[in-house]
């Protein structure tokens, strides 16, 4: 394909794939646990960090991850200090961070130029050290939630059960929200911030339409977030859009054919004579 003859389009296709990994991977387990908006509050506190490491010269990827750890912190702070109301902890974590980054990019001017990029995913501006980046954390991200498989697995479902049966819930907890952190904070450069939480949602959303178990419906969310990057960065680099937007909008298409399906087969079983 004549897309592959640039350099930027191979890093680029890399990073979605790996991407395409680990977005669903961790995102089946925070819907599951309905913390989607998790995802959504710490991409606001990241966009913080990438302003900030424009305006100082630093790698904005790296800030973002730091600042996107830091928000994981504040939300158990918060979980904890609101038992009651935990929903509190994201609202106050997307509230200052997105505030924090309004600042610091009026603050930047002309040095947070590129702030677009991260605003909305961008195939020409995943560098080499981003690539490098994006894979040593997708490969954590991988190896911890194997490792961790069984115990997030009973926590999504029963947490109380499960620190009854001895898990440490509260470790495997913080733990969790470190791994999402590190997800949002490596997808930035090509979903884009204001999109990130919708790749670690949809194809989820998709899958679970159609799954007939837990394993199934992981593979099948993998499957549809593949689908979603790959077909997304190709139309983004052929017909010179946004691709966060086109990586979003395909895996869209994906959940309705998925929901449009099951109805048909719905209405085709009930139909079926006896």
């Amino acid at each position: 394909m004549e897309m592959l003859q640039y350099s930027f389009m191979q890093r680029a296709l890399v990073a979605g794939m790996i991407i395409g990994i680990i977005c669903p991977l961790i995102g089946i387990f925070l819907v599951l646990r309905r913390l989607s908006l998790i995802g959504e509050a710490l991409a606001h506190v990241s966009l913080a960090g990438v302003a900030t490491g424009l305006i100082t010269g630093l790698n904005p990827t790296l800030i973002g991850l730091g600042f996107s750890l830091a928000g994981t912190l504040s939300i158990e702070y918060f979980r904890k200090t609101y038992e009651r109301y935990a929903e509190l902890a994201i609202a106050i974590l997307m509230a200052a961070g997105m505030s924090l980054a309004i600042i610091l990019i009026s603050l930047g001017q002309g040095n947070t130029a590129t702030i677009f990029s991260f605003l909305f995913g961008s195939i020409i501006a995943v560098s080499p050290t981003d690539l490098a980046i994006i894979a040593i954390i997708g490969a954590v991200v991988v190896l911890a939630t194997g490792l961790l498989y069984q115990q997030l697995f009973y926590i999504s479902f029963d947490e109380e059960s499960a620190h009854l049966a001895g898990i440490p819930t509260a470790t495997i907890n913080l733990i969790f929200v470190v791994l999402v952190a590190m997800t949002v904070a490596v997808s930035m450069r090509i979903v884009g911030v204001l999109l990130v939480s919708s790749l670690m949602t949809i194809p989820v959303a998709a899958s679970l339409q159609i799954a007939r178990s837990f394993k199934s419906a992981v593979w099948v969310s993998l499957f549809m977030a593949q689908v979603s990057v790959i077909v997304g960065l190709v139309s983004a680099f052929y017909l010179d859009l946004a691709p966060g937007g086109t990586i979003i909008l395909t895996s869209l298409a994906l959940l309705g054919l998925t929901i449009g399906a099951k109805k048909c087969g719905i209405k085709t079983r009930q139909g079926t004579p006896a």
